[in-house]
C-alpha cells in the first residue's frame, strides 16, 4: 500500500508519535511529521516488534519467547527474548512497556497495518468520512505484510489484512465513482485487479468505473480479458451477474436493427 496513505492516516491521528511499518519490511520512524530518518532495527528486534505490533495489549514473556524461538529450549528462548528486549529498550525512541512478566507496545505508537485496517473497516462498513477519500493509494507493491516471513503467526494475519484491503479498495472505487472521481476510481480498481486478477469483485469495480465514465469499450475489453483469463486458468466463465452488467451496455450500444 502506498506509504502516502499510511503517513496521512498517522498524521491525522498523532503526527509526532512513532510509526512501526510492517508493510514490506519492518521500519520504525520516530515521528511521522516532521518526517524523520528510520531507526536501525536488527532482525531480532524486527521480529519482536512485528509480534508486539500484531498482538494488541500485554503479552506474557513466555508466550513471546516460545513463539519467536520455537526451535530452542525454554531457557534459551527466554535468553534470546531478554537480549531482544534490551536492544529494543536501548533504541533512541521508546516503543514498548516491558515488565518482569510481559511486554507490549506503548499505546501512542502507531502501526501501519492497524491504521490501514481501521481505514479499511471504515470503508467496508460505509462509515468512512470525506477525509478517507482524500488520500488514494496508487500502487500495489506494498499490499503484502512482511513478505518472505513464513511464521504461522504472520501468515494468517497477512492474508486477513490482504483481504480486508482488497475489499476496501473495491468500496473506495465505488465511493469515488459516486463522488464523480471516475478516473481515480479506475486507478484504485486497477490496484485491486493487479493484486488478484481472478477476483471478480475487483473486476466488477473496474468495469463499473469504466461504465460510469462512459467508456463502454474499455469496460467490454476488461470483461473479455477477465473472461478469457478465467477460461484459461480455471476453466470457468464469469458469473451471470457480471455478464449481465456488460450485456446491458452491449444492448444499449448495438446499432438499431442489428440482429445477433
Amino acid at each position: 500500500m502506498s506509504p502516502g496513505l499510511v503517513n496521512a492516516l498517522a498524521a491525522e491521528s498523532a503526527p509526532l508519535a512513532p510509526l512501526i511499518q510492517l508493510l514490506g519490511q519492518v521500519h520504525v520512524s520516530p515521528t511521522v511529521r516532521p518526517a524523520s530518518a528510520p531507526l536501525c532495527v536488527s532482525s531480532g528486534e524486527a521480529r519482536l516488534l512485528a509480534f508486539l505490533a500484531l498482538r494488541p495489549g500485554e503479552t506474557d514473556r513466555r508466550t513471546i519467547a516460545g513463539t519467536l524461538w520455537p526451535d530452542v529450549d525454554e531457557a534459551r528462548a527466554a535468553g534470546n527474548l531478554r537480549s531482544a528486549l534490551w536492544r529494543l529498550n536501548a533504541m533512541p525512541t521508546r516503543l514498548a512497556i516491558v515488565t518482569r512478566s510481559s511486554a507490549a507496545l506503548l499505546p501512542e505508537v502507531h502501526v501501519d497495518v492497524e491504521l490501514l485496517g481501521d481505514w479499511a473497516a471504515r470503508m467496508i462498513s460505509g462509515s468512512y468520512a470525506v477525509s478517507d477519500l482524500a488520500h488514494v493509494p496508487w500502487d500495489v507493491s506494498g499490499l503484502e505484510m512482511l513478505p518472505g516471513w513464513h511464521d504461522d503467526w504472520i501468515v494468517l494475519e497477512r492474508e486477513r489484512l490482504r483481504q480486508r484491503l482488497l475489499h476496501a479498495l473495491e468500496v473506495l472505487a465505488a465511493a469515488l465513482v459516486d463522488a464523480g472521481r471516475c478516473a481515480e476510481a479506475i486507478e484504485v480498481a486497477l490496484i485491486a485487479v493487479r493484486a488478484d486478477s481472478l477476483r471478480e469483485s475487483a473486476q466488477r469495480a473496474l468495469i463499473g468505473a469504466h461504465l460510469a465514465e462512459g467508456n463502454w469499450a474499455e469496460a467490454r475489453r476488461c470483461f473479455c480479458e477477465h473472461r478469457d483469463l478465467l477460461a484459461r486458468e480455471l476453466g470457468v466463465s464469469p458469473t451471470p451477474s457480471l455478464t449481465a452488467l456488460v450485456a446491458v451496455e452491449d444492448e444499449r450500444h448495438r446499432p438499431a436493427g442489428m440482429v445477433v
